[in-house]
């Protein structure tokens, strides 16, 4: 097995904390929202992006990375961004008598600053294979979901 760098052990960390805090994130958005359909959706995607990151943790370990002892100043900063966008949030949905149009909008803004992470950790050279068909798939459902919120927000 190859060596495993600090690049590849601060992508992984850094994705684990970005799919913690927004598992979180979309927990608090689908307690605000007034729309049950929108309850709902929201509340899978909490758990997905939970899921996301036990997958990602799991698969750290296996190759010797330890995410929840190991963290950067990136996830620091990541995690600090992601605690405003739910401070946003719940100030938005104070004002707006919970929008639910000003809610996907910031699940929205949360999705595009997860995308950026995981664009980040792709353009690794350094990263396995095994590692980058994960991050790939996961990306890939992060833009789905980010594109789905987008239709929604236009149409509430």
């Amino acid at each position: 097995m190859a060596a495993i760098t600090s690049e590849t052990a601060r992508a992984y960390n850094d994705l684990v904390e970005i799919n913690k805090t927004a598992a979180k994130g979309y927990q608090e958005a689908a307690e605000e929202v007034s729309s049950a359909d929108l309850k709902s959706k929201l509340s899978q995607m909490s758990q997905q992006r939970a899921q996301f990151a036990a997958d990602l943790t799991q698969h750290a370990r296996q190759l010797g990375i330890n995410p929840e002892h190991e963290s950067t100043v990136e996830a620091t900063i990541a995690d600090a961004a992601a605690a405003v966008h739910r401070g946003w949030i719940n100030i938005k949905s104070a004002i707006t008598g919970q929008n639910d149009s000003a809610i996907l909008g910031e699940c929205e803004n949360g999705d595009a600053v997860a995308l950026q992470s995981y664009e980040t950790a792709l353009k690794s050279q350094e990263l396995p294979a095994e590692a980058r068909s994960v991050i790939q798939q996961q990306h890939g459902s992060i833009l789905s979901d980010k594109n789905w919120i987008t239709q929604q927000k236009a149409t509430r």
